[in-house]
């Protein structure tokens, strides 16, 4: 069934410092708007400023969790009671004088495939059904420390390894705009959770574009961080070689504020780098004015969808006026993404796959079996040209700030019901000119580690969300943020709202 429009946040979201705890609190009223409706920032504030609680916040959340969840999908396990405790607790310590933080008592939601103590984590799939880590995931025991309360654990693609979240053991996630719509994925839960008021944000995971095709279809932000700015220690592995954890939320200044906890070196995870973590919501007050622009438009806008391709001239246009310049440019062709992972999968699942087969759903069991099919020589030669071209990228960057993308070609397609049609994984097929599907214009930039984000720039003419993508150099998270937040300011886009009934 297609979703109608609800309100319209404009009203919190139209100044670019945000509005005052007191402000926000009397035009949520005003709007009839409950608490969950809040950005993060927003609720941030009022709890600061003692006009709402930790408990409050978490409340509305679980209230809209058990109304909607039935029909969204969008959580695998929710924990209520351990929520409500942990709120409770924020709320004590506040009354004690401690602050924790911009993410203290702020509810939060994790992707399923990121360990949690105690808690079960199940990649969304039937092997991991029962499987209860003993310690939390490094970004899960960061979010913890900021003080941010663990709702529950979000449905996914089986294992990270598909970009539709219709492949899961608990069942299809289903599109907040359009439910008969897929979500994209693989953090497909985690971006209906953010784009439904189910939370106030999420983390998802991103191999070839996890984070930022789900936040493309379903109207929210999504951040890939730059390749080792954010620990995977703890995270069910796809490919380590290309995994990234990343945050969705509903602006610009809630990524900001995610970042800004879950990034940083963590000694016992090789993968990330000992490189300092800026001020990031002080980044995006960065002039974007300053900001030089390059537009890959080889092969990034071939085949797009008319919508997609008008969406994406309206939004340069308002980028045009917003920055210092903006330049054609060309750069390098990344590799296939599947010969670096299908290695690294394979290895991680080689005793499972062998052993109980049955336990993975079809399309994931025979990806992972042909994955299994990868020579050692191919392996070797994609890792090596991999690091070559991380390195290589960077030239990119020498006269353009940012490069300038649509961030899928196309609009969600529908989800096919279980033994009709083909739900295969989508495994990145080919050099980035004949990657195929939603993965076609993200999975370069998993394969180059740049910093990636996707913001909301339009709406099909049925109301489906199209997203527009903006990458830097490595390491230049800021300059992404910074006009992300300038051309959300400039737009209307992140108000719009899909109506849940």
């Amino acid at each position: 069934m297609q979703l109608e429009t609800n309100f319209s946040r404009r009203g919190f979201l139209s100044s670019a410092a945000g509005l005052a705890a007191s402000s926000a609190f009397r035009a949520a009223r005003a709007a009839s708007l409950d608490l969950a409706g809040l950005t993060l920032r927003q609720a941030s504030e009022m709890l600061r400023a003692k006009k709402a609680s930790a408990v409050d916040l978490t409340e509305a959340c679980l209230t809209r969790i058990e109304k909607f969840n039935r029909s969204l999908n969008a959580f695998i396990t929710v924990l209520k009671e351990q929520a409500l405790e942990a709120a409770r607790a924020m709320d004590a310590e506040q009354k004690k004088g401690k602050w924790r933080g911009p993410l203290h008592g702020i509810p939060i939601a994790l992707k399923d495939n990121m360990d949690t103590a105690g808690v079960r984590t199940t990649g969304a799939s039937e092997l991991f059904k029962d499987r209860i880590p003993t310690e939390d995931a490094e970004v899960v025991r960061r979010l913890k420390e900021a003080g941010a309360v663990i709702l529950g654990k979000l449905n996914m693609h089986e294992l990270a390894y598909g970009g539709s979240s219709t492949v899961t053991y608990f069942g299809p996630v289903h599109n907040p705009w359009d439910l008969t719509r897929v979500p994209g994925g693989s953090s497909g839960g985690s971006a209906v959770a953010v784009a439904s008021d189910l939370c106030f944000g999420a983390l998802g995971t991103d191999t070839a574009g996890s984070v930022r095709i789900p936040a493309s279809f379903c109207g929210t932000v999504g951040l890939k961080p730059t390749y080792g700015r954010v620990s995977i220690r703890g995270v069910i592995p796809l490919s380590t070689s290309l995994d990234h954890v990343g945050p969705l939320t509903r602006t610009v200044e809630d990524t900001a504020l995610m970042l800004g906890v879950i990034a940083g070196y963590d000694q016992a995870d090789p993968t990330t780098a000992n490189v300092p973590v800026p001020d990031y919501m002080r980044a995006i007050t960065t002039r974007a004015s300053k900001l030089r622009l390059g537009v890959p438009r080889k092969p990034f806008f071939d085949g797009l969808d008319p919508e997609v391709a008008k969406a994406m001239d309206a939004a340069m246009e308002t980028l045009r006026r917003l920055v210092a310049s903006v330049m054609d440019v060309t750069i390098p062709t990344a590799q296939n993404p599947a010969e670096v992972w299908d290695a690294e999968i394979y290895a991680y699942h080689a005793k499972w796959i062998q052993e109980t087969p049955q336990l993975y759903q079809p399309a994931t069991r025979a990806a992972i079996l042909r994955s299994g099919q990868e020579k050692t020589e191919t392996y070797a030669r994609a890792l090596w040209n991999m690091q070559l071209q991380r390195r290589e990228i960077e030239q990119s960057f020498a006269d353009v700030d940012l490069l300038i993308t649509p961030t899928i070609p196309g609009l969600p397609g529908l989800i096919v019901p279980a033994g009709r049609g083909t739900q295969t994984p989508n495994r990145g097929g080919g050099t980035q000119s004949r990657v195929r599907g939603e993965a076609a214009n993200t999975s370069p930039f998993d394969i180059f580690g740049l910093p990636t984000i996707t913001v909301p720039c339009g709406f099909s003419s049925s109301g489906l969300p199209i997203g527009l993508q903006i990458s830097g150099a490595p390491w230049a998270e800021s300059n992404v943020l910074a006009l992300a937040h300038a051309y959300e300011q400039a737009t209307d886009w992140h108000t719009r709202h899909p109506k849940l009934v």
